[in-house]
């Protein structure tokens, strides 16, 4: 029998890595992550931009993930039931809260993204779906980590300067996420963004999944850096109605 194919070995391994962060990447950094030659990953990238499995910035001359492999991607989540399930309550939390709505499940460490609302307004905003975002800096993944549905491998990457990474004040934030059954992420990931999300729970009360809203942070914080009431409000409502819709009991 025939062994695995190098080269196809490779590119799942540059579309790991380009799926695993926040950014786009470089031909360099490419290369150095995965222990590659310059040219050896430079052409798997042609290869793969040519199947738009991947895309590069005109500007930038860096990589992220193409419109094609996240389609492929959408081709499964349209039959998953939590997606299905929680289209129409994530339009509605879009519309009302007026803030992107992001649906997120536990994948291999990190949180995907699985459905994506975009801010009902006239900005540039790119598509999420498919992305997957570190679990200790996300709103969506603090949900997961503190109602055990994924955990944290390895040590905490700092994204800015107020992310959490000593495990005492991790542990201490989940905690209160437990007591109060939302989350927040306020400047975590990246500076000037906050997020809010909720747990998803399905039969039996276990959480599957978490919703969250996210935009710029004195749209989501109050003059004092405290989330905005009205926007805990809606996404735990817009939460228990999918976890409803979920078969989960009243909660």
């Amino acid at each position: 029998m025939a062994g695995p194919v190098q080269s196809i070995e490779r590119a799942a391994a540059i579309l790991r890595l380009l799926a695993g962060g926040p950014r786009r990447l470089g031909l360099g950094e490419v290369a150095a992550s995965l222990g590659l030659a310059k040219g050896t990953a430079h052409g798997i990238l042609r290869t793969l931009q040519h199947v738009d499995f991947v895309e590069q910035d005109a500007a930038t001359g860096k990589y992220q993930l193409g419109a094609a492999l996240l389609h492929l991607g959408t081709s499964y989540l349209d039959v998953n039931e939590l997606r299905s399930r929680s289209l129409n309550w994530a339009d509605a939390l879009a519309a009302r809260s007026g803030e992107a709505v992001r649906l997120g499940t536990p994948l291999e460490g990190k949180v995907l993204i699985v459905h994506h609302v975009f801010r009902p307004d006239d900005t540039f905003q790119t598509l999420d779906v498919g992305s997957l975002l570190p679990l200790h800096a996300s709103s969506l993944g603090k949900v997961l980590l503190a109602f055990g549905t994924a955990t944290v491998e390895g040590r905490p990457e700092a994204y800015t300067r107020h992310t959490l990474v000593d495990p005492e004040r991790l542990g201490r934030a989940l905690a209160a996420v437990r007591d109060v059954g939302w989350a927040a992420e306020i400047q975590e990931m990246s500076m000037g963004e906050a997020g809010l999300a909720a747990p998803i729970r399905g039969h039996g009360g276990l959480v599957v999944g978490a919703i969250g809203l996210s935009g710029p942070v004195e749209r989501i914080c109050d003059s004092q850096g405290q989330a905005r009431p009205h926007l805990v409000h809606l996404i735990r409502e817009a939460a228990r109605a999918i976890s409803r819709d979920l078969g989960a009991a009243r909660w």
